[in-house]
């Protein structure tokens, strides 16, 4: 599909009623209102094509962007076009779609390490975001991952809103998706007890971290009786 055809195809998909469910998650500027099941559809029939995603990021369209970090190719990602992505950020949507993308390329590491670290919400969000994506990265050794419980518990408090949410979903993945780190996950969990984030006006919870990592083992051990 050309740019045109995929700008043409957004349009003609969006709704004023998926435009105002966005608009409770904090998602402000141009979009159409499209659906995630229509971009799905997209991203299947496009696959990957990183000349396209990037125009269409550069449209500054919310809905374009998603689409963008679904059919962009991780290993053409470099570590100057995320950190010229990441510049555009002014939603948690958003950021975790880029986050998802940013944690498949070749400067994943270097990018997450210094975005964890950052006293700006969207990068901070993003940085633990791709934490919690490399959790399931079955090439990276659990030690890689013990380093950052200490991090989560000392820190997750006094973190920005949507760092908060995303530190919670790390330390979730790190004890759902690594059986080795469960139960220093859960002790992790026990010691900051809940977590507070401001959802606005949605129905959207921080999960309970022990609860989940607890269904997401069950899950893992269904799959390997």
């Amino acid at each position: 599909m050309t740019f045109d055809d995929v700008m043409m195809t957004l349009v003609a998909a969006g709704s004023e009623q998926t435009r105002k469910t966005y608009a409770r998650h904090g998602i402000k500027g141009a979009m159409f209102g499209v659906s995630y099941a229509v971009l799905e559809k997209l991203r299947k029939k496009i696959k990957c094509d990183q000349a396209l995603a990037e125009e269409l990021w550069a449209t500054g369209n919310h809905d374009a962007q998603i689409l963008a970090t679904m059919i962009s190719d991780p290993a053409q990602c470099t570590a100057t076009l995320m950190e010229e992505w990441s510049q555009a950020l002014e939603n948690y949507v958003l950021t975790d779609a880029l986050g998802k993308l940013a944690a498949q390329t070749p400067a994943a590491h270097k990018l997450m390490t210094r975005w964890m670290q950052s006293d700006e919400e969207w990068l901070g969000q993003m940085g633990w975001t791709m934490l919690s994506a490399e959790a399931s990265n079955n090439a990276l050794p659990d030690s890689f991952f013990t380093h950052y419980l200490p991090i989560i518990e000392r820190e997750i408090h006094t973190r920005k809103n949507r760092v908060r949410h995303s530190m919670n979903g790390a330390l979730v993945s790190i004890g759902g998706y690594r059986s080795a780190l469960q139960e220093k996950a859960l002790e992790t969990a026990a010691r900051i007890g809940k977590v507070k984030v401001d959802h606005g006006d949605t129905n959207c919870k921080t999960p309970d971290a022990a609860a989940y990592i607890k269904k997401m083992a069950a899950r893992r051990n269904e799959v390997t009786v």
